[in-house]
């Protein structure tokens, strides 16, 4: 008896864990279910959106168009997509891959006039019996690309606005990809500018400092030439926008072995480096600048000891760096928008180079702060984001 008893409340017991786990994956199911159908059809049409999107930024090309047709066919809602450019088709989805002579024919015209075309069965003839397509919507792109929308009826008033938005969509994106280009064409001037205003006051004088040990100290002289010749081949490097901080501050290192051959015991240098960010990624020859800067206009001048201090701190989310010097320091009523003074008066060359190259990587929250006085020394800083997308930093050649 007791013993069926016991049996009994375990059964019972099973039950009620039973019906409790149903319960709780009800409560879940039921939660998972609170997104209205609105909510549900924003995020399919957000998330196949950036799904075309990251292909687009790359440009219009025959392989991001195929990345991205998919996706575009899904976003317009057709029977099939193409998308064309010059004459030709980049990319297709769908069905009525067989009317895509006619459909480069009318993306011509369409972009010719700069509007949208709406095409009915009697612009597409076809011979094929079971072919689906009723009508097109054509929608020209930027500069000679087009969208082409296939529909299995004739083309209806969603099928035409939800064509032209995605075309207006598809062309923002595409000028976003150019504009980046643009702004990578623009770095790299900026870079040959900055080496060409930077590399023939350094070269003068290392080769000026290595000269004047070559009878007195020829292995000194051996040595400098190494670093020197390490230095240039980093500096001018043929390849890469980004660096990592490890191989900026390993440059700064050569820099400053040739400049205290030619300064003495008259330029100190302090280095407070956090090991935490010498992986991050910078754009090339950002620090060098700033330390240069330092030694020529706030060290040269300043009779007696200098001392440059290089700071690189870990704060959470970014690297905080700072290069200061106890220099001459200079009116900061004299400063220009960029914390650099005049160009004729040849003061801080290459630091409003520097900030604009990281204000058009990182934003312009990120460009260099500059503070300084007349007697009181010279202190620029920047904060470099550990992690941001495009930065990619690669090792020098």
């Amino acid at each position: 008896m007791r013993a069926n008893l016991s049996a009994g409340v375990a059964v019972l017991a099973l039950l009620v864990a039973l019906g409790a786990a149903a319960y709780g994956v009800i409560r879940l199911r039921a939660r998972r279910g609170i997104a209205t159908a609105a909510q549900r059809a924003t995020y399919d049409v957000l998330h196949t959106a950036g799904q075309a999107a990251e292909p687009l930024r790359a440009g219009l090309t025959p392989a991001t168009a195929g990345k991205a047709v998919r996706h575009l066919r899904a976003l317009v809602g057709a029977a099939g997509l193409a998308v064309t450019d010059a004459g030709s088709v980049l990319a297709f989805d769908g069905v009525g891959e067989h009317h895509l002579g006619q459909i480069v024919t009318a993306a011509g015209k369409a972009v010719e006039a700069g509007r949208a075309s709406v095409l009915g069965a009697g612009d597409l003839p076809c011979d094929q019996v079971d072919c689906e397509i009723r009508g097109a919507v054509v929608v020209p792109l930027r500069e000679e690309g087009a969208l082409a929308a296939l529909s299995a009826a004739a083309p209806a008033p969603g099928l035409v606005q939800a064509t032209r938005e995605t075309g207006r969509w598809v062309s923002g994106q595409v000028e976003l990809a150019e504009l980046n280009k643009e702004r990578t064409r623009a770095m790299e001037a900026e870079l040959r500018a900055l080496r060409a205003q930077i590399s023939p006051h350094f070269i003068y004088n290392a080769l000026t400092a290595i000269a004047s040990f070559v009878r007195t100290d020829p292995e000194r002289a051996r040595e400098l030439i190494l670093e020197f010749a390490e230095f240039t081949r980093y500096s001018f490097r043929a390849h890469g926008e980004f660096t990592t901080l490890a191989e900026e501050l390993r440059s700064i290192d050569r820099y400053l072995i040739i400049e205290r051959a030619r300064f003495g015991d008259r330029l100190q240098v302090k280095l407070q480096i956090a090991p935490e960010v010498l992986p991050v990624g910078l754009p090339f020859l950002c620090l060098q600048p700033l330390v240069e800067n330092a030694v020529r206009h706030g060290l040269s001048r300043k009779p007696g000891l200098g001392t440059i201090t290089i700071i690189a701190r870990d704060a959470g989310a970014e690297c905080h760096l700072t290069v200061e010097d106890d220099g001459v320091g200079m009116d900061p009523a004299k400063l220009g928008d960029n914390g650099e003074e005049p160009a004729d008066a040849g003061q801080h060359v290459g630091l409003s180079n520097v900030d604009d190259r990281l204000r058009a990587v990182f934003g312009d929250q990120f460009g260099l702060v500059v503070e300084t006085a007349p007697g009181a020394g010279t202190k620029v800083s920047m904060r470099i984001p550990k992690f941001h997308p495009g930065v990619r930093a690669g090792r020098a050649a």
